[in-house]
C-alpha cells in the first residue's frame, strides 16, 4: 500500500489512489468554499468502507489497487463534541449516508483543555457545573497541545486523523500558546507522521491568517490544498487546487491539471470538473 484515500472519489482517481502514507495535508480555504466539507466527506466515506459496502461502492466506487482504506478514522475538534459534529455533518450530507459512515468514526473533543483558561462558564463546554473540588484540581490540568499529542501518539498510526481546526488552536485562550507553537506543531506532526504512516488532515481558515503565517504553515506541511470562491458574472463557484504536495503535485502537472471545480451535495464534497492548461 502506497496511498491512503482522501475519500473524494474523483480526486483519488486522478492522483493515483490518494495521498502518500505519512502525509500531513493542510486544507486551507475561504469560509464556505468547501474545506470543512472536504473533512466531513473524507471521514464519512472512509468510515462507510467499514460499515456498508454497497453504499461505499455507490458513493465512492472501487479503491485503487495501490491504496488501502485506513483501519480507523479519528476526528479531533477543540471546540465541538461528537454529537455536535454529527449534526453538522448531517447538514452537509444525507442522513442515511452519515448515519452509516460515522458509525466507526471516533470523535475526540478537547473543549475542556481548550476553554479551561478562558472566562467561558465551565458548564457551557462540559455540561457540568464547577465545584469546590474542581477548583482544587486546577493545577493538574493538561494543556491542549499536550492532550492532542497524547491522543495522536495513541491513535494516529496507520489511520486517518482530521484536526478541526488549526485556526481555533491559533486563537486558544492560553497566554503561553503563540504562533511559533502552532508552526512547530505542524512541523512536529510532519516528522511524526513518517513513523505513523497514516494520513493527517489539518483544517485551517486561510482568511484568518496573514500571508506570512500561511507561508510558514505550508512550509511545515507535506501538502496544501486550497479552497476558494471564484466569481464570474452573477455566479460564484467553488474551486480547489493543490498549492504543493509531495508525490501528488507532480502528477497533476504532468496531466496539465491546474484547478478543480467542486460542489457540495447529499453525497458530500465532490469534484465536478477538472480544468487543464489550454
Amino acid at each position: 500500500m502506497d496511498r491512503v484515500p482522501f475519500g473524494i472519489s474523483r480526486l483519488d482517481d486522478i492522483i493515483g489512489g490518494g495521498a502518500p502514507p505519512g502525509s500531513v495535508v493542510l486544507l486551507a480555504g475561504e469560509a464556505g468554499a468547501g474545506a470543512r466539507e472536504f473533512c466531513y466527506t473524507s471521514a464519512t466515506i472512509n468510515g462507510l468502507a467499514h460499515t456498508d459496502e454497497d453504499q461505499f461502492e455507490l458513493h465512492y466506487g472501487e479503491v485503487s489497487d495501490r491504496a488501502a482504506v485506513p483501519e480507523d478514522i479519528h476526528y479531533v475538534s477543540f471546540t465541538a463534541s461528537g454529537d455536535e459534529l454529527r449534526r453538522e455533518i448531517e447538514f452537509t450530507m444525507s442522513e442515511e449516508l452519515v448515519r452509516a459512515g460515522v458509525e466507526t468514526v471516533e470523535f475526540a473533543d478537547f473543549s475542556q483543555e481548550y476553554f479551561q483558561l478562558s472566562a467561558i462558564p465551565r458548564e457551557w463546554y462540559t455540561r457540568k457545573t464547577q465545584t469546590i473540588t474542581d477548583l482544587g484540581q486546577g493545577s493538574d490540568r493538561r494543556g491542549v497541545l499536550e492532550a492532542l499529542g497524547e491522543y495522536l501518539n495513541e491513535h494516529a498510526t496507520g489511520n486517518l486523523v482530521v484536526i478541526d481546526s488549526l485556526t481555533d488552536l491559533a486563537r486558544a485562550p492560553n497566554e503561553h500558546l503563540d504562533w511559533s507553537n502552532i508552526t512547530l506543531l505542524v512541523k512536529g506532526l510532519q516528522k511524526a507522521s513518517r513513523a505513523w504512516d497514516g494520513l493527517i488532515l489539518v483544517l485551517v481558515n486561510q482568511e484568518a491568517l496573514s500571508d506570512t503565517q500561511m507561508g510558514s504553515l505550508m512550509g511545515a506541511a507535506d501538502g496544501t490544498i486550497a479552497f476558494e470562491w471564484e466569481t464570474g458574472g452573477n455566479e460564484r463557484d467553488r474551486v480547489m487546487f493543490v498549492r504543493e504536495f509531495r508525490g501528488v503535485l507532480s502528477r497533476l502537472e504532468e496531466e496539465d491539471i491546474i484547478r478543480f471545480e467542486t460542489e457540495i451535495h447529499d453525497g458530500g464534497f465532490d469534484v465536478s470538473n477538472v480544468r487543464k492548461i489550454r
